[in-house]
């Protein structure tokens, strides 16, 4: 946003230096991102009137001049351009002079004839390109002054980096405003009170509103008998000095408005609306509109737009229409001043790459109560520049008013959470000159009425941070944050999680971090159940869903890797997964369920690549099933079963389901399933594991537990037992254990054998036991007693027999 200093002078009293103003408001929250001086490098140049001219004796296109800059004497100059004549005012550049271009002005000696300085043209000052002749200045240019100030360059433009929340600093009567706040001067508004006559406003337009969610207010005035000129150099000045192009008098006036106060205005050429009614309403389907930038645009059915009886006219809050556009034939006019809201505006101005003064400001929030204020100025302004009369009255129309936002003040809370006592009285006029009404009064606090321009203050503490800043954070001083004696003990989900980390990475995983939305397809391969949650306003398609799932994230990291020529990928990701909850969104309760969850993958080569040692092994079953051994070990969760199971995503072959020995469910581990690599383009031999982490976590001992050595000694026995094929090994030892307790301390699987001469369909399992009693040393009787209940036991159970 640029800030013209010249013009911020009219409403308020400014400091003594341009820089000590871009400090007060830098410190007050609108930074000052730098200070354009144009006047600068045209230090030494004033208006000078040529008085006489004459033909140079020794030079046939040289002029030998003399100029008057308002002094007693005449400089003599010498001046090669031909497009002057006695009498008019030019650019002096005098003796000592540094132009912008880097040319220092001498006396010197042109052909023998002594020049005491140079006559400028529009090039040389660094105003335009023109360097046909010189710049010829204003009759009415007075002599001797500055020529930054005859060509109205002596000021100095702000650049203010106004933030997203603050639209209210978007605008000079803002600035002025911030000013006034921070150095106590007082604040002067203008009061426009255009002189009206005529017929009645409501005889020659009329307003209505059809999309009453999408526009708070629309108000108009009419100014008739315009005559279309330039507008004022003064006003041509600041809107240049702002970055604006000046067109004509009446558009300028628009703009002009907008930036001061802040407010977008658009004027239309009346006898250009069919039926002399604006109508505000949201574009039809394939609806055209031909916008100032002589565009033809198909308008989406979102679109707000400005209509009349027949065709749109208008982009509501982002530019105006060609066909009721302000041209030189133009003779009476409707000015628009209205409040839209932001998000339409955003879309549309989106839509159609359009950023425009206007959108820029609807988007942010602009100020319901600048309407009619702007309008009326506009106004005046059109009618003195233009010639024009006023038109009595305004056509107002607004739906559903409004009521202004309020916010209490406790100021026993000022001091606790600025850390700085503020008296009662300077919070007082610090939220009074920015605007803040006093409307109730009770023991120590204030209800105040919020100014609609701050969109940014809902609460207590929006207040706060206003008296924070004007009164200076400079002004807080600086001390240790109070807080508790001791602090309060870290989570235990973090410390297992860090553990977690740490065996992933020690077993040659390395850690991701994927984005929660993917592609629907992701998760439809992997034949999950759930719906997953769609977005509402998705970045792609490939980012259009919730997971449900982490693998999905793993899968495109490992075909990433696979199109770069990776032979082999370890990867895990620690993260949530998203679920439909019916009640979501209801009370407290969050919209979604929200699943800790830790997922793995490994693929290709064993050990990180091509190895003379590995002989090229490739990773199998067994390397997904140790990281996650890796991990419970870490967390010293025991008793974890891993049963065979079918899972949509894993291959039936390979797939195992996790469970702690309570029967909770944590996840699987497996080899993904070849459908899944097919239709995301993968490799095969991909195995994975995805397991909650909240069920694990609590399982998990992270206090270090001891036990001493044993005191006696332990007997150790084997065991084999012939069974069947799908009788899987934790059902035996589950058994084994249960008959041998509490005596057998483990029972060890150290050989699974099939063929001759196991009968076919069979294996023969062999099982280390150890023996042990706390209490004493076990006799062979007790042992050989122990160990035949446990034959009988299996026999009985599973129908194992024992090996001969």
């Amino acid at each position: 946003m640029k800030i013209s200093v010249k013009w911020l002078g009219d409403y308020v009293a400014l400091p003594p230096s341009v820089d000590e103003l871009a400090r007060k408001l830098t410190a007050a929250g609108l930074e000052i991102e730098g200070v354009e001086r144009p006047g600068e490098g045209l230090r030494g140049v004033v208006v000078a009137q040529i008085r006489e001219s004459v033909q140079h004796p020794n030079a046939d296109k040289l002029s030998v001049t003399q100029v008057d800059i308002g002094g007693s004497a005449l400089f003599q100059v010498v001046c090669g351009a031909k497009n002057f004549k006695v009498g008019d005012k030019v650019p002096l550049a005098t003796v000592g002079a540094k132009l912008p271009n880097g040319m220092e002005i001498k006396q010197a000696a042109l052909r023998g004839v002594d020049s005491f300085g140079m006559l400028c043209s529009a090039k040389e000052l660094g105003i335009t390109e023109d360097s046909s002749g010189l710049l010829i200045l204003s009759p009415d240019a007075k002599l001797g002054i500055p020529i930054a100030e005859a060509i109205g360059l002596d000021d100095s433009v702000l650049e203010v980096n106004v933030t997203p929340n603050r639209p209210d600093a978007l605008s000079h009567l803002g600035i002025a405003r911030e000013v006034g706040v921070v150095t106590g001067a007082q604040l002067k508004v203008p009061q426009p009170k255009p002189a009206e006559s005529g017929k009645p406003v409501a005889e020659l337009v009329k307003v209505r509103i059809d999309a009453k969610e999408r526009c708070s207010r629309y108000a108009a005035r009419v100014v008739e008998g315009v005559t279309i000129q330039p507008s004022p150099q003064w006003m041509q000045d600041r809107l240049k000095a702002c970055g604006v192009r000046a067109i004509n008098n009446v558009v300028d006036v628009t703009n002009y408005v907008l930036l001061e106060y802040g407010q977008p205005l658009h004027a239309f050429d009346l006898d250009k609306v069919a039926g002399q009614e604006i109508i505000v309403r949201t574009a039809k389907p394939g609806e055209k509109l031909r916008t100032l930038d002589d565009k033809e645009r198909t308008l989406d059915a979102d679109d707000l737009v400005i209509a009349d009886r027949d065709r749109a006219q208008a982009l509501a809050g982002v530019m105006g229409g060609g066909d009721s556009e302000v041209t030189q034939g133009t003779k009476r006019i409707v000015i628009e001043s209205a409040h839209f809201h932001g998000s339409g505006v955003r879309r549309s101005a989106k839509r159609y790459a359009l950023h425009t003064e206007a959108s820029h400001r609807f988007e942010r929030g602009a100020d319901l109560d600048a309407v009619l204020p702007a309008l009326d100025r506009a106004a005046q302004l059109i009618a003195e520049l233009s010639g024009g009369t006023v038109v009595p009255g305004r056509v107002d129309v607004q739906p559903e008013p409004l009521a202004p936002r309020r916010a209490t003040l406790r100021y026993a809370r000022v001091e606790k959470v600025l850390g700085v006592a503020v008296p009662e009285a300077e919070v007082r006029r610090i939220l009074t000159a920015l605007g803040f009404k006093s409307v109730e009064e009770t023991q120590g606090q204030t209800t105040f009425e919020v100014p609609r321009a701050r969109v940014d203050v809902e609460r207590e503490e929006d207040l706060m941070e206003e008296v924070a800043r004007v009164y200076g954070y400079d002004n807080i001083p600086a001390r240790l944050p109070r807080g508790l004696e001791t602090l309060a003990p870290e989570p235990l989900s973090m410390e297992a999680e860090r553990r977690l980390r740490h065996a992933l990475g020690g077993v040659g995983l390395s850690e991701v971090v994927n984005y929660s939305f993917v592609a629907p397809k992701s998760l439809e391969v992997l034949g999950g159940k759930e719906a997953p949650i769609a977005l509402m306003n998705p970045l792609s398609v490939e980012q259009s869903v919730m997971r449900t799932s982490l693998l999905p994230g793993l899968l495109e990291n490992l075909s990433r890797s696979v199109r770069h020529q990776v032979e082999s990928v370890g990867i895990y990701e620690t993260g949530r997964a998203y679920f439909r909850d019916a009640q979501g969104g209801q009370g407290m309760r969050p919209a979604a369920r929200e699943v800790p969850r830790v997922a793995g993958l490994v693929w290709g080569l064993r050990g990180g690549g091509r190895s003379w040692t590995q002989k090229d092994s490739r990773v199998d079953f067994y390397d997904a099933k140790g990281a996650v051994e890796a991990l419970l070990h870490a967390l010293h969760v025991e008793g974890v079963a891993f049963t065979p199971a079918e899972a949509p995503a894993y291959h039936p072959r390979s797939c195992a389901q996790v469970a702690l020995k309570d029967g909770t469910v944590l996840g699987h581990v497996g080899e993904v399933h070849p459908r899944v690599t097919k239709a995301l383009g993968l490799p095969e031999g991909v195995f994975v594991f995805e397991l909650d982490t909240d069920p694990l976590y609590a399982a998990a001992r992270l206090v270090p537990q001891a036990a001493g050595l044993p005191k006696y000694p332990a007997v150790l026995r084997d065991l084999a037992v012939v069974v069947p094929l799908e009788l899987r090994n934790e059902e035996v030892r589950r058994v084994i254990l249960e008959v041998g307790a509490p005596l057998v301390e483990d029972a060890l699987v150290f050989d699974v054998y099939t063929g001759k001469p196991i009968p076919e369909g069979k294996k023969n399992l062999a099982y280390a036991l150890r023996y042990r009693s706390p209490e004493r040393t076990l006799t062979d009787a007790e042992v050989t007693a122990a160990h035949q209940r446990i034959i009988t036991e299996v026999n009985q159970r599973l129908g194992a027999a024992l090996r001969a």
